[in-house]
């Protein structure tokens, strides 16, 4: 039966300290992006939450660390996380080379401004 966890910091605990200095700072990098998200752990896994609903989640594998889900961007940002699209939905980062941190900040970046403009869109129509 797989460990329950209540918090991110026990999830980040659990892992090799190698692992867990990475799933820490995409924590971070999430963080600088949307200081407001609340951390929260769903599907027994860490993910941030702003205004209710779910913005990203991560999790670490024994081969990859993987943020879910992909968010909509701009041909650039498509053509950025090609190489670390792995099935539908997901980016995997391999724990054989260096996470892109500013591709994680692009990722948060891209589901921030989703979820701003479905709380603005909720509110014009107030």
């Amino acid at each position: 039966m797989r460990k329950r966890y209540k918090t991110i910091d026990e999830y980040i605990g659990d892992f090799p300290e190698d692992v867990g200095e990475r799933l820490e700072k995409i924590r971070r990098t999430i963080h600088g992006i949307a200081p407001g998200a609340m951390e929260t752990i769903s599907y027994q896994i860490p993910a941030f939450k702003m205004d209710g609903k779910f913005l990203v989640y991560f999790a670490a594998f024994p081969d990859h660390i993987s943020i879910y889900p992909i968010p909509a961007g701009d041909d650039d940002f498509t053509k950025d996380i090609a190489p670390y699209v792995k099935g539908k939905g997901t980016i995997q980062f391999p724990l054989s080379r260096p996470i892109p941190f500013d591709l994680v900040e692009k990722i948060a970046g891209f589901h921030l401004l989703r979820r701003e403009r479905e709380i603005a869109a909720r509110y014009d129509k107030q």
